[in-house]
């Protein structure tokens, strides 16, 4: 029985971004037994992979003591593969027959297919989530009975330099479920992570009744849960975005001073919509004053719904077709 251990990040949307290669590793691999190291807001993902022996997550310590924490809990281990996406001392300190270290692409590229480029995968395997039965019965809990085809939507992010406003995420909702909208007469889902529920409160109270208040309310392994059963999910660039997007749900991303051609979601159902200011001229200002503020005022709220409609008119995820679809039967998007 041979033993992997796949060294991946602390942040949520680059570990999500990791998962088609851990895909990958646990089809190419299917006796092996698997210790997954990653941060421990995205840990709740890896809980339920094919093959898992541990889980550790990895929260950050001074002077660099979870590396060791790490390198002690590893160490007795003859690993037979070592996958550092973290390019660590761990991963070079650990007896194994081979290591695999990320490095820096030679030319800019998708993280998944900067990810794939280490085992030299083509075409990259896209991200995908292992969603478990106790994270379904979380979201059937969170989601009102009844509720049909609804609108998700990610109002923040984890730079404020990187939010929307809020007053446009709500006249935008407001708008695909209006009278006439792509979504007409849906409810809308409001996620965020707890210390940024007050960034997202304008949102909740412009929608009334029509909100279901999500904030604070899931790990990130419910909120999959949640997300797959949605009909459209528009956000920031950010870790839900990315969910979003693995759990096969069209996908629009809004980026101002981010990397779209990097980190914009994965796959035929994602899209982005970027700012009408120059990218360059945005990180310009974020060098003069890294509080700046307004970085995504450039977005027009006319030309996100005209994607957002675009979108599911070409991924055909109408209302009528989500009325059919058995909750939490959300489709896998091919690879891209």
């Amino acid at each position: 029985m041979s033993r992997i251990l796949f060294i991946t990040s602390n942040r949520l949307g680059d570990a999500v971004l990791s998962t088609g290669l851990l895909d990958h590793l646990t089809r190419a691999h299917p006796d092996a037994r698997l210790t997954i190291a990653c941060g421990p807001l995205p840990a709740p993902l890896f809980r339920s992979v094919a093959g898992l022996e541990r889980l550790i997550p990895l929260a950050k310590r001074s002077y660099a003591r979870h590396w060791l924490r790490l390198w002690l809990e590893c160490v007795g281990t003859r690993w037979d593969l070592v996958v550092d996406l973290r390019n660590s001392a761990v991963g070079r300190l650990v007896p194994a027959r081979r290591r695999v270290f990320h490095a820096k692409p030679p030319r800019p590229m998708h993280k998944v297919e900067e990810n794939a480029a280490l085992l030299g995968l083509s075409p990259p395997p896209a991200p995908r989530l292992w969603i478990d039965d106790a994270a379904r019965r979380q979201a059937d809990a969170l989601i009102p009975a009844g509720t049909g085809p609804f609108l998700a939507i990610g109002p923040t992010a984890n730079w404020l330099g990187k939010e929307w406003p809020a007053d446009r995420f709500a006249r935008l909702a407001l708008r695909l479920t209006g009278q006439g909208g792509a979504l007409e007469g849906a409810r809308v889902a409001v996620l965020a992570a707890g210390p940024e529920r007050e960034r997202a409160r304008p949102v909740l109270d412009a929608l009334g009744d029509r909100a279901i208040d999500l904030t604070g309310r899931t790990d990130p392994m419910a909120a999959a849960a949640c997300l797959e059963r949605a009909a459209l999910y528009v956000g920031n660039d950010s870790g839900l975005m990315h969910i979003a997007a693995a759990a096969g749900v069209p996908t629009v991303g809004l980026f101002g001073p981010g990397y779209p051609d990097i980190y914009g979601p994965w796959g035929p159902r994602g899209r982005v919509v970027v700012s009408e200011v120059p990218q360059a001229d945005l990180l310009a200002r974020v060098a003069a004053d890294p509080n700046a503020r307004g970085l995504m005022d450039g977005i027009a709220e006319g030309r996100v719904a005209e994607v957002a409609a675009a979108l599911l008119a070409e991924t055909h995820r109408t209302c009528d077709q989500f009325a059919a679809t058995p909750a939490g039967a959300a489709e896998v998007p091919p690879l891209r």
